[in-house]
Order: C-alpha cells, then structure tokens, then sequence
C-alpha cells in the first residue's frame, strides 16, 4: 500500500505541487527518500524517526521508501519534515489516508514530536487554495497562512500528537487568525531636519511620484537622515501590494510570529554586499535586498563604495521590476518593484566643491570616484540633487520645519490622482508615475505650449537621452499632481530638469 500526502516546492514565490509517497515493504530495515531531496530533506529521515518515537509510534522492522514527486524538481528545505511523517503514519494506520487528501502539508519537525514554523507558509496557502485544497501548517506560521483566504480550511498544531487527535475527532483546532504587524509610532520625522527646504522638497516629488533618488553631497549634510525619514511620508501598502512584499518575506523567513506589516519594507544592504546578496542568488536561489524591498525603498548609502559590477546589476530590476536568477539547474525570477535611494559624497576625500576647500588631488579626485558609478544606471535615477552642508545658522537658529504627518498627507492625495488616472485609463495595477511605460506617460503627461517649448531648448541643451527625457515627463507630471494641476506647467517641467542637473555632472565623469 503506498500512503500519499500532498506539499509544495518552491519556484521563486510560486509553489510547486508534490507528492509525498510513502511505501511500507518487506526488505533491508531503513528509510530510504528519493526524489531529488537536498541535505535538509534528506536529513529528515533523522528528524521523523526521533519525532515518530517521541508520539509513541514505534516504526515497523522493514523498509520504508519515501518518492518525492515528480522526481526531477529538486527539493529544497525542512518543510518536507511533516509531509513525510504523515505520510508515514497514514501508511501505518495511525491516521486515516483519506483525511490528509484535501490538505497540503508544511511543517519542520523537532525530536520530541512538536511542529517548528518554516518560511513559506503564505505562499503554500496561496497554492493551496488555487488548487481548492486546506493545508496543515505549523501553529506559528498559523497566522501567516490565514492571509490566504477566509475560505480555505487550515489546521495549525503544535505537534503530531494534537494534529492525529483532530483526525481521531478528541481534539478539535481552531482555525488561526489572520495577524498584522502594527506600525511603528516612532518613526524618525522630517522635522528633526534643520535646513534642507530644497532636498526635503526632492524627498516629497520621490515620495508621491515612486521616483529614484541620489543624494550628493558632503560627509554630515544630512543624506542619510533624509533617507531615513522617508518611509515616514510614504503611504501605507495596498492589500495587493501587503501579499505580495509578504510572500516574498515569507520565503526569507523574516515574517516574525506570522504577522503581516503593512509599512513598505526600508532595506539599506551594507557597501561590501555581492551580487548574489544585493540582486538574489546563492545555492538555493534566494531573494536578495532588491527583492526584499519589493513595494518600498532601497537605500544604498556611500554609492560609489558598491562593487561596480554589483551595482550594474540592478539595471535590469530598475527597468523591469523583477530580479531574473538565471543558473544551469535554476531559472528564479522574484518581483523587485523598489524605489531605489543612493546617497554619495562628490569625491574620495568627500569635500569637493564646498568653500574654503581644495582636494590634494585636484578634479582627478572627484573625476576618479564618480566614475565608479555607469552612465546606464544613473540615467534610470529620476532625481539628482545636491545637498550642501547644514550651516552654523541653521543650526543655531532653525525654521520651523513641517512634520511628516503634513508632508505625508499632499504625498497621499497626490497618489490618489494617480490612482484614478490610471484606473480611467485601464492600468489599475499601476499606482505611481514613476511605473508608468513610455507610451504611457507621453499620454498622461501634456505639457502647455511654454512648457513643450521648454522641453524643446532643454533637450537640445543638454542632450537627453531618449530614457531621460521620459524620466523627466515623468517627474514632471508628479510635481503637477502634487499642485493639483492637470496640465504640466512650465514652472513644473522647470523643477523637474532641475533635478537632473547632479546628474549630468556625474555622467561627464562617468
């Protein structure tokens, strides 16, 4: 008799079905898993004999074989511990086979027959339920799975004994409660930033539009606590948009007690990050930072430090909002919406520029270090602004400075004008400016006669390529949202070149 339990593989975000078969024969004492079975999935066999013994089931003296299928996709991870020991006890009479049909199962077990929580339970409850199926996870990926669907029937124990109690009818579980993350009430607030009306005011058109933005400046003006203070603006995720980050997360394991957050996820990878830790990668094909900051911000302090080629990698995330991990026996592609946020100072010694200063190098310094960073990757940042060292009288005697509460608000409505732009028009999925396909933005952004002409003599200036002058269009239409206007204004175009200006200084030394 061969007893079959229903998991997931996991293909990126996507699950894979698999069929756990489990086979009870005459023949060499042992357990024996096939399939493709990677170290953790093979090492189960340990885990599963120790948690069997622990809940008082003594396994028979014959063979036991263990078909992971299909047989050709690779099996990756823990979660395969429960499957098989359901498997196992269904093929020992110890639960009914049928009960186990209509669910697929994840769960790691520990030795003395609890059920530990493993990453993936959202996405397994989503493939669950495509398939019209409940799924048994563990109790504290319970939460995480309940996301899925009000519909689908999940069973969350703590151990195998309390999971074969419920089929037995003397235990009944509850189903678990979908949990969410509150926001934190502490973050840090625009406020706190003394000086800076002009690089605040770039924080506020990247926030409304989802634009890329690079910071220039000297050590101490202020970048980094500018990035810091931008989530405080943002709006909060959509619930299409809370899956998706959170599926993602899931797979990485870093959903903390199965709750959700709803606050768009801030990753600020270290300088010396690889390319596989930046972009995904590694033996299992994991989600890197990129994809980790799906739906939020990637902020990449200290720009020019990144290994060049590392940074040459986002191109391609920038461009298409996913991450394509291409290998022999891999082919992973995971979502990377993200609003990327650099920051640099303009020369190796950081004071290029400022007054009273002079590099021992001379321009060679600054020329060197920018070069670091390609013309390709800077021309798919949208905003380019120089941030000037705070003064001694913004210091000494500051301005009032608006708060995050007030900027957020303009931030939201701008949104909201977006949203129903592009839901008139048939692209509800799209929620900022900076999404928006060339066709697209040429269509929505209609600049008056002053400001085409603008357009026209900029253009001829300072000789944008085709992708900078769409990033401009593009910018261009958030600042008149943000004034509310339904036609882009010369003065709004003029902001928007003015932002690229940085950059074109970059761009000659790159």
């Amino acid at each position: 008799m061969v007893a079959r339990v229903g998991t997931v593989a996991f293909q990126g975000i996507d699950g894979v079905p698999v069929d756990v078969q489990v086979m009870v024969a005459p023949g060499k004492i042992g357990m024996h898993i096939v399939g493709l079975p990677d170290k953790a999935v093979a090492e189960s066999r340990e885990r599963v004999q120790a948690a069997l013994h622990a809940s008082g089931l003594a396994l028979p003296p014959k063979k036991v074989t263990v078909n992971l299928a299909p047989a050709d996709l690779p099996k990756e991870g823990s979660h395969f511990d429960l499957p098989i020991a359901l498997a196992l006890m269904a093929a020992l009479g110890a639960i009914p086979s049928d009960a186990l049909a209509s669910y697929l199962v994840i769960g790691e077990l520990n030795l003395d027959g609890t059920i530990a929580a493993v990453a993936g339970a959202l996405p397994a409850a989503i493939t669950a339920n495509s398939l019209d199926k409940g799924l048994i996870c563990p109790a504290d990926s319970g939460p995480e799975a309940a996301w899925a669907g009000s519909e689908i029937d999940i069973l969350a124990p703590r151990s195998l004994v309390g999971l074969a109690n419920h089929f037995r009818g003397t235990q009944v579980l509850s189903r678990p409660e979908p949990a969410i993350r509150p926001s934190p009430a502490n973050l840090p607030d625009l406020a706190d930033i003394k000086g800076q009306e002009s690089a605040k005011r770039a924080l506020e058109v990247a926030a409304a539009g989802g634009h890329n933005l690079l910071m220039i400046g000297p050590p101490g003006s202020g970048k980094s606590m500018l990035a810091q203070r931008l989530p405080s603006i943002l709006p909060p995720l959509t619930s299409g948009e809370l899956l998706e980050v959170s599926m993602i997360h899931s797979l990485a394991g870093q959903l903390a007690g199965g709750k959700l957050s709803s606050h768009r996820p801030y990753r600020a990878p270290h300088h010396s990050a690889t390319m596989a830790a930046l972009v995904g990668g590694g033996l299992r094909a994991r989600p890197g930072e990129a994809s980790l900051a799906h739906h939020g911000i990637l902020f990449l302090d200290e720009l020019p430090e990144f290994n060049p080629q590392t940074l040459d990698a986002l191109r391609q995330p920038l461009e298409t909002g996913e991450c394509v991990i291409a290998r022999a026996n891999h082919h992973v592609s995971y979502p990377a919406s993200i609003q990327l946020v650099a920051a640099m100072n303009p020369c190796r010694c950081g004071m290029a520029g400022e007054p009273g200063h002079q590099c021992a190098r001379g321009q060679r310094c600054a020329a060197d270090y920018q070069a670091r960073i390609s013309g390709p990757l800077l021309d798919r940042i949208d905003i380019r602004i120089d941030v000037p060292a705070v003064s001694a009288h913004d210091l000494l005697r500051p301005m009032p400075a608006e708060p995050s509460a007030v900027i957020a608000a303009r931030v939201a409505r701008a949104r909201e004008r977006q949203r129903d732009r592009f839901i008139a028009l048939g692209h509800p999925r799209l929620g900022a400016n900076a999404h928006c396909s060339t066709a697209l933005i040429e269509k929505i952004a209609d600049p008056d006669p002053a400001a085409l002409q603008l357009l026209k003599d900029a253009a001829d200036k300072m000789k944008f390529s085709a992708r900078g002058y769409h990033r401009i269009l593009k910018v261009a239409r958030t600042i008149a949202d943000l004034d509310e206007a339904d036609r882009i204004g010369r003065i709004h175009l003029a902001e928007a070149i003015s932002y690229r200006l940085a950059g074109e200084r970059l761009q000659s030394a790159a």
